[in-house]
């Protein structure tokens, strides 16, 4: 029997890990996602990233990451790329804030 998840994230603990940190650290991780944007647009391009946002993104923007357009399109990205690619985000975010010197020990321990 497969598990069935309340929220598109809860299926992976890093990325669960990541969009917690995120509603979270707002302001203080801000940063981390401009560079995740921007690694992104290095990859595909800054147009066809926006393009693609203004067709996903939410209407109303009622939710808590729709507050801030940055946050936003990180998360609305990470929510429809395919599993695998989430999971190497999340792994690769939750480094750049080790790297960038921030003491963060994972409530998700394997």
């Amino acid at each position: 029997m497969s598990h069935v998840y309340k929220r598109w994230y809860d299926h992976d603990p890093k990325l669960l890990e990541v969009i917690e940190l995120l509603k979270n650290y707002q302001d203080e991780l801000l940063e981390q996602a401009e560079l995740f944007l921007n690694k992104l647009e290095e990859q595909v391009s800054k147009e066809a990233i926006d393009r693609f946002y203004e067709l996903i993104k939410p209407v109303n923007g009622c939710r808590w990451y729709d507050k801030n357009p940055t946050i936003s399109k990180t998360v609305e990205i990470l929510r429809v790329v395919p599993p695998d690619v989430q999971k190497a985000c999340a792994e690769r975010f939750i480094a750049a804030l080790k790297e960038m010197g921030i003491d963060y020990e994972s409530p998700n321990q394997e």
